[in-house]
């Protein structure tokens, strides 16, 4: 990338002071440009850290500033500030486990596999049978099948579903996992158990309709095939409006 030429620019009349500053990022993003190259966003995890040098670190403010990094798809700052909440949360504690868990969902939106892998056995060490190992255990089936590491998917994904029998994502991993493995009646039970738990999107019913082929029932894969791509058309349709709508109040 090369650098831009020198420019003059106009010193304008300015604002009223009753004016106040339009930014695209959350509030809690917020930095002094006069102390801060607003180029480098990498900057805003380590004035946090600055912040809180000698004072008591609040994680799970620090938590949230990661997840408003994540809504807005800076995965690498979420990345960064992840992995501060956890070094600044108690040992081995629920806060450490979840800046774990987050910091390995990062690095899988950026496929860093290797890196999400070894963030979400961080999280599973701290505590296997917690409010968020099964999402560790989900997290991590995902992200060793995307490194070629299938087996091993399948495994975890099988102890997602046994840390919590409610968790809708675990049960549809198991069943993608079972039906590449061409276990096609195991694999339909699992859809649906995702399914029956408020799991219900076009993708899950693609691999129902998959599912039910494999199993010879063409018709009523037909059927969920056709739903699924009405829900695509749909989301589709939604986003257009969407876009149009913001263009309107412009």
């Amino acid at each position: 990338m090369t650098d831009p030429e020198d420019h003059d620019f106009s010193e304008g009349d300015g604002f009223d002071e009753s004016y106040e500053e339009f930014d695209l990022d959350p509030p809690e993003l917020d930095v002094n440009p006069d102390k801060v190259d607003p180029v480098d966003s990498r900057v805003v995890a380590d004035l946090l850290d600055d912040q809180n040098v000698g004072d008591e670190v609040d994680v799970e403010e620090l938590i949230d500033v990661a997840l408003n990094y994540m809504n807005i798809n800076r995965y690498e700052q979420a990345a960064d500030t992840f992995e501060r909440a956890a070094q600044f949360a108690p040992d081995d504690s629920k806060l450490e486990q979840e800046a774990w868990t987050n910091k390995g969902a990062a690095h899988a939106e950026l496929e860093e596999w290797d890196a999400a892998i070894g963030d979400y056995r961080e999280a599973l060490r701290i505590d296997d049978d917690s409010e968020h190992a099964a999402t560790a255990e989900t997290n991590l089936a995902y992200a060793l099948w995307e490194s070629g590491r299938s087996e091993q998917a399948l495994e975890h994904a099988e102890k997602a579903v046994e840390i919590d029998e409610r968790f809708a994502e675990a049960w549809f991993n198991r069943g993608f996992f079972l039906l590449e493995r061409g276990l096609a009646e195991d694999a339909l039970n699992s859809i649906e158990n995702a399914i029956r738990l408020g799991l219900r999107n076009s993708q899950v019913l693609d691999e129902k309709a998959r599912a039910l082929e494999e199993l010879g029932e063409y018709d009523e894969a037909e059927e969920i095939a056709e739903e699924a791509e009405q829900m695509r058309e749909q989301a589709e349709q939604e986003l257009i409006e969407q876009r149009q709508q913001k263009e309107q109040e412009r």
